[in-house]
């Protein structure tokens, strides 16, 4: 059978495509040479072209950027060698806000409560945690602190003051009126056991609340009753309800609430043994004459200037106030030393009622003795001198009398007349040649008194006296120095410092009726010229009347020469150079005057620049 034919209906099978393989054709060498001559020669131009060219340009952006590179130094270095040569004139150190100001005051450290603040420590912290009515600004001048306003009546018996409306405790409460009316009635209370200085002022003053926001108080007529106001004001509705003989043993005495700068955080006792504390404070944010710089404030107190010394040189301290000046040297470039008169005088007193002194020629004789500038020289110099009973420049119309005279040679006549007689080989006069003419002088342990009693000491024996000195340590617990010496007059001679204040009103001193135990005319010192002098100007509210009041009791008290003017008292005080405290000029009526401006010191300062 033969193979069959195709049918029409079918379709012949697709022929597959067929692809020639790859066939490399053969390159002459001679063809290879001249390609790889075109590609070296294009590639030649294009280095040429786009790399050695710009190589060329690179080089010579490369000696422009090295030229200005050196222009911009230069001029660099110029400004900067012009802002370090000159930067006093563009920048200046200001205070910086924050930090702990860590001051050192001399004094132990036992009761907050400022009624009963005696240490110099703790008059400071009452200062910082406590506000009164009126205070001394950085001038020495009497301004409104709690007080808006006040208002003397007509006679003078009666005086108005209205509180300001914003002042708060440290625990959110206002100040009110009944909190003054309080405070007073607290000091006059004998039970309360106020300190003395404080109970003295207000012993025939009536107070009177007679709104929220003020006060009436209603006293024989006093000039000076606005120095008076800077009492420290208490909390009332803390303290209601504790009685006044426990007031005392209070808690508030170890964590007291007040309206000042700052509040109080915590009572700490760095040194058992020594009963050295330390009292912690923080910025009252709402206090009323506006929040201060530091964020804290610690205050140490330590037992002596000796102790305030060793903690300057051990960089423990911020500042510190009653440093010696002997000491200053030692301090070298660590501190800022400043020193600034306050109200206060050193006295010798002289017992008008010891056997010998109530002569007033002998206290003559004694005043033409002692030499007061060899005085002020031996107690380290800086100190004023001060020839009267009270600050010279409060008696603004003039008229005072002059200093009196040394004058040895007449003192030594005056004695032999009195038959006072030198003896041999002692040289100490005696009378009948058996009496002799001895003295006793008395101060406190500090060693600027110690000075000026000895100089005095040493000046009186040239002129045939025979002096002995005596030192108590009134810091001592057992010593009571107020109660055993100061109170029972037991002294012949008392170099003492009285605090004089910023109104020559002195009548607690030197009239005749402060005489007494409870009364603070130490020298026992009685005249009727000057008690009427004394109480004549207390009652004139005309200032050039009361000067000329105050010049006659001044000379009658030369004249009966009760005591002798040594110097007026300073505070020396120092502070890191980068802490800012008191202004340099500022005028202090009392140490604690130092924090007139407290709000605005600072621990550390910072450079800024200066605004035009």
């Amino acid at each position: 059978m033969s193979k069959a034919e195709p049918s029409s209906d079918q379709k012949p099978p697709k022929k597959r495509r067929q692809w020639r393989a790859f066939q490399r054709k053969p390159l002459a060498k001679s063809q290879l040479a001249t390609r790889a001559r075109k590609v070296e020669s294009s590639t030649l131009r294009h280095a040429h072209r786009f790399v050695l060219k710009r190589l060329n340009s690179l080089r010579l952006a490369r000696r422009h950027i090295i030229a200005w590179s050196i222009v911009v130094s230069v001029v660099l270095l110029g400004i900067g060698a012009q802002l370090f040569l000159y930067a006093d004139t563009y920048t200046e150190l200001a205070p910086a806000r924050g930090g702990t100001y860590a001051e050192g005051a001399v004094g132990i450290i036992d009761n907050l409560n400022p009624i009963y603040a005696s240490s110099g420590a703790e008059v400071a912290a009452s200062r910082l945690m406590f506000s009164s009515l009126y205070s001394y600004d950085s001038t020495g001048k009497l301004i409104p602190d709690l007080a808006k306003s006040i208002k003397r009546s007509k006679d003078g018996d009666a005086y108005t003051v209205v509180l300001r409306d914003n002042a708060k405790w440290h625990d959110g409460a206002d100040v009110t009126a009944e909190d003054v009316v309080f405070t007073i009635a607290t000091i006059k209370d004998p039970e309360a056991r106020a300190r003395a200085s404080l109970q003295v002022n207000w012993r025939d003053i009536k107070v009177e609340q007679l709104d929220d926001l003020t006060v009436r108080f209603s006293l024989p007529p006093y000039a000076a009753f606005a120095h008076a106001l800077t009492f420290p004001v208490l909390p009332k509705h803390i303290l209601q309800s504790v009685a006044p003989g426990a007031l005392q043993e209070n808690s508030f005495s170890t964590a007291p609430i007040g309206s000042g700068p700052f509040e109080f955080r915590l009572l700490q006792t760095s040194d058992s043994v020594a009963n050295r504390k330390v009292v912690h404070m923080r910025a009252n944010t709402n206090y009323y004459g506006g929040a201060p710089r530091l964020d804290r404030f610690e205050l140490y107190g330590y037992e002596s200037s000796d102790d305030v010394v060793l903690a300057l040189k051990a960089r423990a301290l911020s500042g510190a106030v009653e440093v010696p000046r002997s000491v200053i040297p030692e301090l070298g470039d660590a501190y800022t030393v400043q020193q600034h008169p306050v109200d206060n005088g050193v006295y010798v007193l002289l017992n008008n009622a010891n056997p010998l002194l109530k002569d007033v020629k002998m206290r003559q004789i004694i005043q033409r003795i002692i030499d007061t500038e060899q005085v002020r020289a031996d107690v380290g110099g800086g100190v004023r001198e001060l020839h009267l009973p009270f600050i010279g420049e409060h008696i603004a119309s003039g008229g005072l009398p002059a200093a009196p005279q040394v004058n040895r040679a007449k003192a030594a006549k005056l004695l032999d007349n009195a038959k006072w007689k030198r003896s041999a080989p002692d040289g100490v006069r005696k009378r009948s040649g058996k009496e002799e003419l001895a003295l006793k002088i008395t101060t406190t342990k500090n060693p600027q008194y110690e000075r000026a009693a000895n100089s005095i000491a040493e000046q009186l024996r040239e002129a045939g006296f025979a002096i002995d000195v005596v030192v108590l340590d009134d810091k001592q617990p057992n010593s009571n120095f107020i109660g055993n010496v100061l109170q029972q007059r037991d002294y012949d001679m008392l170099v003492y410092e009285l605090p004089i204040g910023a109104d020559p009103d002195v009548y607690a001193y030197w009239h005749s009726s402060q005489l007494g135990m409870t009364g603070y005319n130490f020298a026992n010192y009685s005249n009727a010229t000057a008690d009427a002098a004394l109480s004549s100007a207390r009652d004139r509210a005309d200032q050039k009347l009361r000067d000329s009041k105050y010049v006659t009791f001044a000379k009658q008290w030369l004249s009966d020469a009760p005591a002798i003017g040594l110097y007026q008292q300073s505070i020396i005080y120092v502070h890191r150079p980068s802490a800012h405290t008191m202004p340099s000029d500022a005028v202090f009526v009392s140490a604690t005057d130092r924090y007139a401006d407290v709000t605005n010191w600072t621990v550390e300062s910072e450079e800024v620049y200066k605004t035009p």
